[in-house]
């Protein structure tokens, strides 16, 4: 199986957003070994950038854009946009969007702060809700939306602490490169 991330970025904004495309590359690495060891399936990872162009009002890019992108390429394979634009729709309080085999997340520039931890906890966690759907769904849970939502809600508002992982993907108490929600609120094994 596979799963491709690929970094939508606006054509003036390529050269200013390589490092955030690298930080991509290694957070796809990341969720490999993750889903591995979440739910023991074997996905290869592929990175690539879609590089947008101005359109006009009526032509602006947006989920089904995305959507009919998918299908083009093929929907057997996993497919995660990284957008420069929120969905027009979705019941995800993360700003996202999932479907089979699909997902999405508006992602987030650093700007001046710091840029990894930045991209990790706005970011990441936001990956891995939408992972979380979908390999929820892929077992056969019921309630994938809504158990997802439920976690999502006690890390936003009732201080439930993100996973922290380290360069190395195993879990850190130090300072993260990588964040994801809680799997063990969720029932899944402690990796």
């Amino acid at each position: 199986m596979l799963l491709h991330f690929i970094f939508v970025v606006k054509e003036e904004d390529l050269c200013r957003r390589r490092l955030e495309f690298e930080y991509v590359e290694k957070m796809a690495r990341f969720y490999q070994a993750w889903i591995w060891d979440k739910f023991r399936l074997r996905y290869d990872v592929r990175c690539d950038e879609m590089v947008t162009r101005q359109r006009s009002i009526l032509q602006r890019i947006d989920t089904h854009t995305l959507l009919d992108d998918h299908k083009r390429r093929g929907t057997d394979t996993y497919h995660f946009y990284l957008t420069h634009f929120r969905p027009t729709w979705t019941d995800c309080t993360c700003e996202g969007y999932h479907a089979e085999n699909f997902g999405m997340i508006f992602w987030k520039p650093p700007g001046d702060s710091d840029g990894e931890l930045f991209l990790a906890e706005k970011n990441c966690t936001a990956v891995s809700h939408e992972i979380l759907h979908e390999m929820l769904r892929m077992s056969g849970r019921k309630r994938f939306i809504q158990d997802v939502h439920d976690v999502w809600t006690k890390h936003l508002f009732g201080r439930l602490e993100f996973e922290q992982y380290g360069d190395d993907f195993a879990r850190t108490e130090g300072r993260p490169v990588f964040l994801t929600m809680s799997t063990t609120q969720l029932g899944l094994k402690e990796a």
